[in-house]
C-alpha cells in the first residue's frame, strides 16, 4: 500500500485556483521521489453555500473508498502550497498518528477564533494555541476514520449553527472546531516541525513585497527557513503580489 498526497483543486470561478496546477507539479514531483500516490480532488460533494470546501475534506476516505484506492497513510495538504522537491519523507516521522504543523501565524486570529468558537459552539471551553494546528495540513490514516465520521456527524447536525459562526466570526470555517474536536475526542496529535507547513510567510519575512519590505526581493531565505510553503495570509498590495504570483514564482524558480 502506498501513501497518498490528497489536494484539492476546486474551480469556483473567483480565480483563487488559478495557480494552484504550479502546486500540484510540485506535490507530483515529490511523490514520484518518495514512492506515493497524488490525488487530486476537483469535484464538490455539496454546494459551498451548504458546506465549505474545507469541511468537505472530511469525506476524503469516502473519496477513496468509493473508488476503490487503498492506502497506508494520506496527507491532506492544501493546494496553496509548494513543496520543495529535496523535502525529506514526512511518513516516515509520524509514527502512525494524527500529524499536523502548529499554527504560528497570527496569535490575534487564532486567539479571536478560539475564543468565538469555543463561545458559540463549545460551551465557553477554551484550547490552548500552542497545541492548535494548521488544517491545512493533516497527516491521518485508517485509524482516523471515525473521527472523520465525527467531524461528519457533528457538521450535519449542528450546520445551521456552523455557518452562522462562520459568517460572525470571519477568522476561519472549519480550522478550529477541528482542533477543539481534536481535544474532545481525545485525539492523539502529533506536532511536526514547522518546516513542514511553513505558514504565514509574509509576517516572517520571508516574501518581498514592495513598500511593504526592506529585504532584497528574493526567496533565498525562505528556501533554508522551511521545505514546504504555504501562501496564506499575504496582504493585499498594490503589485498584487498575492498567493497566484507566489505560488507561481516559487514554483518555476524551485524547478527551473
Amino acid at each position: 500500500m502506498k501513501n497518498i498526497v490528497f489536494i484539492p483543486n476546486i474551480n469556483l470561478g473567483d480565480s483563487r485556483n488559478n495557480s494552484y496546477h504550479y502546486s500540484i507539479k510540485s506535490w507530483k514531483y515529490w511523490c514520484d521521489k518518495n514512492d506515493c500516490e497524488l490525488i487530486v480532488w476537483e469535484d464538490l460533494l455539496y454546494p459551498v453555500d451548504y458546506m465549505k470546501i474545507t469541511w468537505q475534506r472530511y469525506y476524503l476516505f469516502d473519496i477513496l473508498d468509493n473508488n476503490n484506492i487503498d492506502y497506508d497513510q494520506i496527507l491532506m495538504v492544501d493546494a496553496d502550497t509548494i513543496v520543495h522537491p529535496d523535502t525529506p519523507n514526512f511518513f516516515e516521522m509520524t509514527e502512525h498518528k494524527y500529524c499536523g504543523v502548529k499554527c504560528d501565524g497570527c496569535y490575534e486570529w487564532v486567539l479571536r477564533s478560539i475564543r468565538g468558537f469555543g463561545d458559540e459552539l463549545f460551551g465557553g471551553k477554551r484550547i490552548k494555541p500552542w497545541n492548535y494546528i494548521n488544517g491545512g495540513f493533516q497527516i491521518i490514516n485508517k485509524s482516523h476514520k471515525s473521527f472523520f465520521e465525527t467531524m461528519k456527524q457533528y457538521y450535519s447536525k449542528n450546520n445551521e449553527k456552523i455557518i452562522q459562526t462562520i459568517d460572525k466570526l470571519k477568522c476561519g470555517t472549519d480550522q478550529t472546531i477541528l482542533n477543539y474536536m481534536l481535544y474532545e475526542e481525545k485525539v492523539d496529535v502529533k506536532l511536526l516541525p514547522s518546516c513542514y507547513n511553513l505558514q504565514d510567510l509574509f509576517r516572517k519575512t520571508l516574501l518581498h513585497i514592495p513598500e511593504f519590505s526592506w529585504i532584497d526581493d528574493t526567496l533565498d531565505n525562505l528556501w533554508e527557513a522551511g521545505w514546504i510553503y504555504h501562501f496564506n495570509s499575504i496582504p493585499q498590495n498594490q503589485k498584487n503580489r498575492n498567493a497566484n504570483y507566489w505560488i507561481k514564482r516559487t514554483y518555476e524558480e524551485l524547478y527551473k
